[in-house]
């Protein structure tokens, strides 16, 4: 088992979790580090991380810690009932999100739908991040996931990153968004390249790529509607 003596607070901040988290977007990170932005802080002699470490470890898992109950939880050293209640709620949320029923998702059947969807977010974003919105067949969301982080450019983003997780869903089709930091939400080549190498691969596979959306400063453009794809 990973031993962790440094504490998060000494860590590079780029290197913390919650701020990969902010940078990144929660889906990038790892079971353990998620796990250490609830309990938020360790002990004297474990930090956040390193305790994160150990619950998994010793409850074989995300689904062994998933399962147990508070008082299974607080027998380890450093989590207290506050720490305790904070990881049952958090699992709990997520079976209740499970179990929601498909009728409940979120149809997004234009453009408009998508861009007030993300752009109050995405718009303030300070590096080009590329995110895939995974849709049904009634064109529900199902999942939202960051792709990549950095310069929009043809030969690192890959289709194989973009798809895998469509297939991991069982997604019908797919949406990716992007932004421009400078504000100006014209497409440049590399967008439009990027755009037909994932319309090709979603062909191959049967899954259909419905638009590419670049988000600006309050302006955005939609490839599919604008004839670029």
């Amino acid at each position: 088992m990973t031993e962790y003596s440094v504490a998060m607070r000494e860590l590079p901040e780029g290197e913390r979790p919650r701020e990969r988290l902010a940078r990144l977007g929660a889906e990038q990170l790892s079971a353990q580090e998620l796990l250490a932005i609830v309990l938020r802080t360790g002990t004297a002699h474990r930090s956040a991380l390193s305790l994160a470490d150990h619950l998994l470890h010793t409850h074989s898992g995300l689904r062994g810690l998933a399962s147990a109950d508070i008082g299974e939880l607080t027998r380890t050293k450093g989590v207290g009932r506050v720490k305790a209640v904070q990881i049952a709620a958090c699992f709990e949320l997520g079976k209740r999100l499970l179990a929601l029923p498909a009728e409940e998702r979120r149809a997004l059947t234009c453009a408009d739908d998508v861009v007030n969807l993300l752009m109050p977010e995405m718009r303030h974003l300070d590096q080009e991040t590329l995110r895939a919105l995974y849709l049904d067949t009634k064109c529900r969301l199902i999942r939202i996931e960051t792709i990549s982080t950095g310069t929009l450019d043809s030969s690192l983003v890959h289709p194989r990153e973009v798809f895998k997780r469509a297939l991991a869903v069982s997604a019908a089709s797919v949406i990716v968004v992007h932004n421009h930091p400078s504000g100006d939400p014209t497409p440049s080549p590399d967008d439009i390249r990027v755009t037909q190498q994932l319309r090709q691969a979603g062909k191959i596979l049967g899954i259909d790529l419905v638009d590419h959306i670049v988000i600006g400063d309050a302006r955005w453009v939609s490839l599919s509607r604008d004839g670029m794809m």
